[in-house]
């Protein structure tokens, strides 16, 4: 998983644009998460359900105002793989989602971690933090 400015998939690689900052802001500003997951070859042919949650710096789920009301910022999606011939048996078969988001309202100066799901199981290295800058004070005149 990779934050970054614009992703998208195409012919199943990820095409990635300003990649790899933790540091955003302060004004909200697009952004995306390129992810790349490796599919156990005895987990091919069969359908995945992937999420991603946004939470806060205690842990808890990142709740902007909506058109619905307050919502918590959350994405999901399905893959499902193929064995691609020629790939040798038991090797892992590579996915390429890519997540874009519109400029997110996000509090200034305060800590965030995008949380991965695949099929409801997480692993530690299926996250990624970063941090909102404070805005820049004008000078006096």
């Amino acid at each position: 998983m990779m934050l970054c400015d614009a992703a998208q998939v195409a012919d199943g690689k990820l095409f990635i644009l300003g990649g790899g900052w933790s540091l955003i802001g302060p004004d909200p500003m697009p952004s995306a998460i390129a992810i790349k997951v490796d599919v156990g070859w005895h987990e091919a042919t069969r359908p995945h359900h992937w999420e991603l949650f946004l939470m806060d710096e205690d842990g808890r789920p990142v709740i902007v105002e909506g058109a619905d009301g307050p919502q918590p910022i959350e994405v999901r999606g399905d893959f499902e793989v193929g064995r691609p011939e020629g790939v040798p048996e038991g090797s892992p078969v590579d996915v390429a989602v890519a997540v874009n988001f519109s400029p997110l309202p996000l509090p200034y100066n305060t800590r965030f971690t995008w949380r991965l799901t695949i099929d409801g199981e997480s692993e530690n290295d299926w996250q990624l933090a970063f941090s909102t800058r404070s805005p820049r004070e004008l000078p006096e005149e």
